[in-house]
């Protein structure tokens, strides 16, 4: 069993969807300062930061996509929207700021070897990351699910999806279908995901459990694909 790591680094100066906080990352304790308190030669460190809910690699809560004040936070969400049976499709080759449309999302699936079975965890490869990883373009050259897309997800009977990009909507978009299609079915899915060229065209096992951050709309999140 191969394990793959589909979640991006977390570090101060990371690009963040626009609007959301920023990554802070400083030295809370240092060994200099701790080892006066102990005999023996122990000392530790620890790091503090601040953090977006939905900053780094994350999943959304349906709290986040639905103002209903019963909308689930994070820590409700049932364990098993985060963990299950995958496939990773290929969309590398629409332009940025277009909509991918259910036509095109059947034409990618009748080209890749793996098929898409009701209840699995479907990844879109829009190689966003691997392009502009650490560049501000990360923020706004990638195509999106638009409107017949985000049905087709519905349809499928996919249980929960994910990008390598910021948002799974046109950055162009200024209605967001994906996210009300999933405000409207209750699907969640995971934002900036990272390294799903490894795992394009291949079915395998995703593990993406969120911190259980009491009353959060979003949960950070280490993504991992158990290949083989």
């Amino acid at each position: 069993m191969q394990l793959i790591d589909l979640s991006q680094d977390i570090y101060e100066g990371m690009k963040v969807y626009p609007g959301h906080l920023k990554t802070v990352q400083f030295d809370h304790a240092t060994h200099e300062e701790t080892a006066p308190r102990f005999d023996g030669g122990f000392s530790f460190q620890t790091t503090g930061f601040m953090l977006n809910d939905n900053g780094p690699t994350h999943v959304d809560s349906f709290s986040h996509l639905d103002p209903d004040p019963s909308a689930e936070t994070i820590e409700k969400m049932s364990l098993d929207l985060f963990y299950g049976t995958a496939v990773c499709l290929d969309v590398t080759g629409f332009p940025p700021r277009t909509d991918i449309t259910a036509d095109d999302l059947d034409r990618v699936v009748g080209d890749s070897p793996v098929d898409v079975e009701r209840g699995d965890i479907v990844l879109f490869h829009t190689a966003t990351w691997n392009r502009y990883n650490g560049d501000k373009r990360y923020l706004s050259e990638f195509p999106g699910l638009g409107g017949s897309a985000s049905e087709w997800i519905v349809e499928r009977g996919i249980k929960t999806f994910g990008v390598d990009s910021p948002t799974p909507d046109n950055p162009a978009s200024t209605s967001y279908p994906c996210h009300m299609m999933c405000r409207r079915e209750h699907i969640t899915h995971y934002e900036n995901l990272a390294n799903l060229d490894r795992v394009v065209n291949t079915r395998f096992t995703f593990v993406g459990f969120p911190l259980k951050l009491q009353g959060a709309h979003g949960g950070p999140t280490r993504a991992v694909a158990l290949v083989g």
